[in-house]
């Protein structure tokens, strides 16, 4: 299965790992795949500790890092502080999301207890310093998502000869990132988790490998088995851009909760929402999501607004999760993930993962071989 990607990172399978947990990352990429750590959820002095630890723990195996630099945000946001951020948010979205949480229970945080980070990644400042802290590891990959990198970051990446890559969700947002100078493709199906367009990943993939060949393209949504590797393969993508699948295994720092109710979950039961982002973002549907696609809501606030109104809300939530997993108000507690949630239902090292991946991949070739399919 060896592709050009895996010639040019020189990796063995051209699996691509997109995990927030860094111990996820350094083991796939140890298994002969190619972790991506996503950058959003850390300040820029907690991501040069993550960076720095998977360094320590790759064994010299190539990874990348996952930026989120929108093309688009809130009217204002890009040059405003956060304080002016804050000032945008509606006090009828402050009383909406206290009166969600006290109806589900959730109790407030403890004066002590860490808050999450309201602004992360999300404008254009943030998403800069993660590239300069990124850029000072010997990472091999730099992905953005939410449109077009801005052209200094692709120059950036590029004098430190490092490729670009940037998901989509139509072919013609393939093309202007090809013209924005992103080296590599990532066809992101609407089954994905996370962020994500409407197109479904048997169809959008081959649209998006003609728009733009001969530039590379990953095939990205619902994609956690190597018969769906082998297809996304047979529909031209020179590998697979994988993210849900490594929420369950066993290096994954997803709240035990959390992972239980995933692995209940079935691929009904997530949902394409604005309730965490502002964007809309395939997650678990709970009664958070249920919250905010109802009549009583006052409607989801523009990116960044809706992860700073929310922020603590979804702390709340988690904490609430870790005290009592069958509490009404564990019940909001959710996380991105595409509708392959249906199929993940054991807890397993990364690399077993890998490893079976690849088997079934084989299976599957053999398989077309023996009604007569030319593979190689």
């Amino acid at each position: 299965m060896r592709t050009k990607l895996c010639d040019q990172f020189g990796i063995e399978f051209p699996i691509f790992a997109f995990s927030h947990c860094r111990n996820v990352v350094a083991a796939v990429s140890k298994a002969g795949g190619f972790g991506v750590l996503g950058a959003l959820a850390f300040s820029p002095e907690q991501l040069q500790i993550e960076l720095a630890w998977i360094d320590e723990h790759v064994d010299g195996k190539p990874y990348g890092v996952d930026i989120v630099m929108p093309a688009s945000l809130a009217a204002g946001a890009a040059d405003a502080t956060k304080a002016q951020l804050e000032a945008m948010i509606s006090q009828r979205h402050r009383d909406f999301i206290e009166e969600t949480l006290a109806k589900h229970g959730v109790p407030q945080l403890p004066a002590d207890a860490p808050r999450t980070e309201s602004l992360l990644g999300w404008t254009p400042s943030g998403g800069h310093s993660h590239v300069d802290v990124a850029l000072k590891h010997d990472i091999r990959l730099l992905v953005n998502a939410l449109g077009p990198p801005p052209a200094d970051v692709v120059a950036q990446a590029h004098r430190h000869n490092v490729p670009v890559a940037a998901l989509v969700g139509s072919p013609e947002q393939a093309l202007k990132q090809v013209e924005a100078g992103v080296d590599i493709i990532v066809a992101s199906g609407t089954e994905a988790g996370g962020h994500t367009g409407e197109i479904a990943t048997m169809v959008l993939t081959p649209q998006v490998v003609d728009a733009v060949a001969p530039v590379p393209v990953l095939a990205a949504g619902g994609i956690a088995t190597g018969r769906q590797m082998a297809a996304a393969l047979a529909l031209g993508a020179e590998g697979v851009w994988t993210g849900s699948m490594w929420l369950t295994v066993k290096e994954s720092d997803l709240q035990p909760a959390v992972v239980q109710r995933v692995m209940r979950a079935t691929s009904r039961d997530t949902v394409r929402s604005r309730a965490m982002t502002g964007k809309p973002a395939r997650q678990l549907r709970t009664p958070w999501t249920d919250a905010w696609d109802s009549p009583e809501s006052p409607g989801t606030l523009p990116m960044p607004l809706q992860f700073m109104a929310t922020a603590e809300a979804y702390s709340r939530m988690y904490r609430a999760a870790e005290a009592d997993p069958d509490s009404d108000a564990a019940q909001l507690a959710g996380t991105p993930i595409g509708q392959i949630a249906g199929m993940l239902n054991s807890v397993r090292p990364a690399r077993d993962v890998i490893f079976d991946m690849v088997a079934e991949y084989a299976a599957a070739v053999e398989r077309l071989e023996a009604l007569g399919v030319r593979t190689g």
